[in-house]
């Protein structure tokens, strides 16, 4: 009996190492379905919602370099945009298989009929639909490639006649090649960067996910230039730990402190970072920027020097062109200034709140307490990214997973998924926003299906938090922030979850350290306080007046209880701003 399209399409991706497919099966689908049943190398996860799919093999692939997910005919596609929009825009190795309709049926708006190509051209980086026998192992070995070297998303396109076909032996290759390379500046323009940080007389360093794996090489540069490191959210897990220099996050969950570096510096060296937040990148200093990716240098601010290189070639070539710097004023005050006010972000955890508005800043800390040192965790966008920005510890061996650069509600929990399937053993924490959660709820199912361990933390403030604070900025009282919650470990119970509810800030040590010590499913509803304020670590003047705004229409308007709430929950905060 010939081998199908469908059965060469499963030998290929194994042979790459894909070990599962996030799906919906159904119609275009069935026969990659039953390619893979048979099989028997790779995991077929029935997830209960595309997007969940997209977003468990983005994170996936975060963690291994290389996930599958795919979608069938029209809203199966759809469904897998959001997922696939965040992988792409994290860096995530993903391929999508994007089952069609049959080729005679192409162009006749038949049922369920999309245009792939224009469909996932603005989140991909290969998308092509192969519509013969011949071309569908040619068009998936380019797949596997640009999705492992440019890390991103390539969409295969899989009409359901061509799956069911005999394959077709080809003469190029079907096997994915990686190769590690050694990416780094010329000699001549490192020399004149040595030159740059040497006449410098206060230099600033500041991080991103890019120079994740070269903690080492930045804490050997910074000891040598007696510079500050700051770093972003995504590089956070990678360079705050063991870092002496380090000063904390900058940007709208940051602190005062990396914000002060960045801007008191004469150099301030950008290292693997695409940090989008204009406002709190500073104007009056020489900025030099290295990326791996040459077409992101000067988009974010005019640059004195501009290169493109991988962070841990780079600084390990630039280091035997320096001197090591001796005045360390500048690096002593800015690292004191740090414990300042990581000193000041601890009363938030020392006032623990009351009942059912418990200090989310408390809960979070308490979660990096009990966690593994090995943990994963993934947050939600929006006001549960504050928490875990300014109180989970990184340990060198903790991961960090989020929506940071699509900024999508509804994240953590799928990606929870994928990192528990792809990481058994290791402790997965899914820290959730009401409004998130509530989103995809039905893929809680997914994980009571595949009996993962993953802890699932909810923030339940009864409201969309980061959108509420936005418009209290704005001076705009806020109007269809609240939200009315069903009993989440309630429902989490009849799914099979070990269930616990959080009401006040007594139990609340107790009660995550024994959901921390659950090995299967489990889920913890935390009312939290829906007055917590997260502010920047630079107040504008017209975000002070925002507020004084808001404050007065909510009085006139009758809600001066919700005021005073906020005032007395956040008095630490507005003392400084009002």
């Amino acid at each position: 009996m010939a081998k199908s399209v469908a059965e060469q399409i499963v030998d290929m991706l194994a042979t790459a190492g894909v070990k599962r497919i996030y799906a919906v099966t159904g119609d275009s689908l069935n026969h990659l379905n039953d390619a893979i049943r048979r099989n028997g190398r790779i995991q077929w996860i029935h997830v209960r919602h595309e997007e969940v799919g997209a977003y468990a093999a983005g994170a996936e692939a975060q963690l291994t370099g290389l996930a599958c997910c795919a979608g069938s005919s029209g809203p199966g596609h759809v469904h897998l945009i959001n997922g696939l929009y965040d992988a792409h825009r994290s860096g995530a190795p993903v391929l999508a298989i994007a089952s069609t309709i049959a080729t005679n049926e192409f162009g006749t708006d038949y049922f369920q009929e999309t245009n792939t190509t224009k469909l996932f051209d603005d989140c991909s980086y290969y998308n092509q639909v192969a519509t013969t026998p011949a071309q569908v192992p040619r068009m998936l070995q380019a797949a596997l490639q640009h999705a492992v070297h440019k890390n991103g998303v390539a969409v295969l396109g899989l009409p359901g006649d061509v799956a069911a076909a005999d394959a077709t032996d080809i003469t190029s290759s079907v096997q994915l090649y990686r190769s590690a390379s050694v990416i780094r500046p010329a000699d001549e323009a490192l020399r004149q960067l040595a030159q740059l940080l040497l006449d410098a007389g206060k230099v600033a360093i500041y991080c991103g996910i890019g120079a994740a794996d070269a903690h080492d090489e930045v804490v050997q540069l910074a000891a040598l230039l007696k510079a500050p490191v700051g770093y972003t959210f995504r590089g956070k897990m990678g360079l705050e730990y063991d870092n002496p220099y380090a000063v904390g996050m900058t940007g709208l969950l940051g602190l005062a402190s990396a914000y002060k570096s960045m801007h008191e510096a004469d150099v301030l060296l950008l290292l693997g970072t695409d940090f989008p937040y204009t406002p709190f990148i500073p104007a009056d200093n020489k900025i030099v920027q290295i990326d791996l990716k040459p077409e992101r240098l000067g988009r974010r601010a005019p640059l004195e020097m501009g290169l493109c290189g991988n962070i841990k070639d780079t600084l390990q070539a630039l280091q035997p062109l320096l001197k090591e710097k001796q005045d360390t004023q500048f690096l002593d005050e800015m690292v004191e200034f740090y414990k300042q006010v990581k000193k000041r972000l601890e009363t938030y955890v020392d006032d623990q709140g009351k009942a059912e508005a418990i200090s989310p800043e408390f809960v979070a800390a308490t979660i990096s307490k009990l966690a593994a040192q090995d943990a994963i965790f993934t947050v939600d966008t929006g006001m549960t990214n504050v928490w875990t920005a300014r109180y989970l510890e990184a340990t060198g061996k903790r991961v960090l997973l989020g929506s940071f650069n699509h900024g999508s509600m509804a994240n953590a929990m799928p990606q929870a998924i994928g990192a528990a399937l792809a990481t058994p053993g290791r402790q997965v924490y899914a820290l959730c926003g009401d409004g998130g959660l509530t989103m995809l709820l039905g893929d809680l199912m997914t994980i009571i299906q595949y009996k993962l361990p993953v802890k699932v933390i909810v923030f339940n403030n009864r409201s969309l938090g980061m959108v509420k604070l936005e418009m209290e900025v704005a001076g705009l009282p806020d109007w269809q922030t609240d939200m009315v919650n069903p009993d989440f470990a309630a429902i989490a119970a009849v799914m099979g979850f070990k269930a616990f509810t959080i009401k006040t800030p007594e139990e609340t040590a107790t009660v995550l350290e024994q959901a921390c010590n659950e090995s299967g499913p489990v889920l913890v509803n935390i009312f939290t306080n829906p007055n917590s304020l997260a502010m920047p670590p630079k107040v504008e003047f017209g975000q002070m007046k925002g507020f004084a705004l808001w404050m007065g229409k909510l009085i006139l308007s009758g809600r001066y209880e919700e005021v005073f709430d906020s005032i007395k929950s956040n008095y630490k905060h507005l003392k400084d701003v009002l």
